[in-house]
């Protein structure tokens, strides 16, 4: 088992071939990536059975266990995803910006890839596959550190993307799988200056603190997602009530879901039951205010400070009747962790109020905050949400995976 020391080395020399590749050859890598999921299902989906078993055994939810779990049709899907970064546009060798100077420089900012990329991720098989992908395309090395739950699926992943890179004439080195789980690792690629250029967690609110808290190499900031639905007064219930379920429902335990439901209290009496009789189809435990309790009684849990402060992962919703937009705004504002944001509504100018004032990496009019994702954005797989500022913020797509540099042509000038 390699040191994060030895796979930094490594890395280093990986990076410096792949900035040097044509988007042809980086093209052939991925190909040969997705033909080796699809040739290699049987053996990712043994590993998968392990880790399953394993996560089952100890205790692991519902929620959690969707995550972790594979199928054919996930791993055809994982395939797809790599095969569709392969119809991006390839930023490196793009000119931001630039022109002639009055002494004759042309001086142009040129977008290059960032180095070595390490990730430290959770228990998302999913998430090996895309960063390998899209760190691949924008002529980057990766260093992947997942946890123990999904550590023999990914193993098994890893392995077929080294072979499938070789054997497309690209190093191997170009993507590597940390296999110790400890928290020693996690430590040692915190502590990689010089090896690791940038650092990205993906994972809980614990996950990211400790990395942010500790790391010498430089962070981008994914996102906790304490994400909220705003129904407003007025707007179209029927239509509320299939966006605060898909954006609870469809996928409880990824951070774009919704964790928290704000209610105008004009609709709330009629628009509350009609959300509690879909959401209880899915078993969603309700915490509410003294109002939500009042109109849909004691089968809703009282809500606490902390329940609005928390992101769930589960089948657990958040509910509080407000006022008002001002209301609602100032909430968001008190308990987002700056992710997504979701207003329901028929007035225009509310969507344009809540769309200025709302501070999130994501903020939408009458739709699902489960459309926070690199590919229905339209950047392919993503690597993450960043929800800091600087940099990078929202879904990473290929772009954020570089930076840029100045290329100055000259003609003997001297200054």
């Amino acid at each position: 088992m390699k040191t994060v020391q030895e796979m930094g080395l490594l890395a280093k020399e990986a990076a410096a071939r792949l900035a040097a590749a044509g988007t042809a050859e980086k093209n052939r890598g991925l190909a040969a990536i997705a033909q080796a999921l699809r040739e290699g299902k049987d053996a990712i989906l043994a590993a998968n059975r392990e880790d399953l078993a394993a996560a089952e055994a100890a205790g692991m939810r519902r929620s959690m266990m969707d995550r972790l779990a594979l199928t054919p049709e996930r791993i055809g899907s994982i395939a797809s995803a790599v095969e569709e970064v392969i119809a991006l546009p390839d930023p490196v060798g793009t000119v931001d910006r630039g022109g002639l100077r009055p002494n004759g420089l042309s001086v142009t900012r040129v977008r290059v890839p960032l180095g070595v990329v390490g990730i430290i991720y959770e228990a998302r098989p999913n998430v090996t596959v895309d960063a390998a992908a899209l760190c691949l395309k924008s002529g980057n090395a990766c260093i992947l550190r997942g946890g123990k739950e999904a550590i023999r699926t990914n193993i098994a992943l890893g392995k077929l993307m080294g072979a499938a890179l070789e054997g497309a004439g690209l190093p191997a080195a170009a993507v590597q799988l940390v296999e110790d789980t400890t928290r020693e690792s996690s430590g040692q690629m915190m502590k990689a200056q010089g090896l690791i250029d940038v650092l990205i967690p993906r994972g809980g609110a614990g996950l990211i603190r400790a990395v942010v808290e500790n790391s010498t190499v430089p962070v981008i900031e994914t996102g906790v997602g304490n994400c909220h639905v705003y129904v407003d007064s007025p707007c179209d219930l029927g239509m509320a009530v299939r966006i605060i379920e898909n954006a609870k429902c469809s996928r409880p335990s990824v951070c774009n879901a919704a964790e928290t439901l704000l209610v105008h209290r004009d609709v709330a009496e009629e628009f509350l039951p009609m959300a509690k009789a879909a959401l209880d189809g899915w078993k969603v435990q309700l915490r509410g205010c003294p109002e939500t309790r009042r109109i849909l009684g004691d089968s809703v849990v009282p809500a606490t400070e902390e329940d609005y402060e928390t992101e769930f992962n589960d089948y657990i919703l958040a509910v509080r009747v407000v006022a008002d937009l001002e209301e609602a705004i100032a909430h968001i504002r008190r308990y987002s962790t700056g992710h997504s944001e979701a207003i329901v509504t028929g007035d225009y100018a509310h969507s344009r109020e809540f769309t200025r004032r709302v501070d999130a990496a994501a903020v939408y009019v009458n739709a699902s905050t489960r459309f926070t994702d690199g590919g229905q954005f339209g950047l392919g797989a993503e690597i993450g949400i960043s929800t800091q500022k600087l940099h990078a913020r929202g879904p990473m797509g290929l772009t954020e995976l570089t930076t840029t540099k100045y290329v100055v042509l000259g003609s003997g000038q001297v200054r």
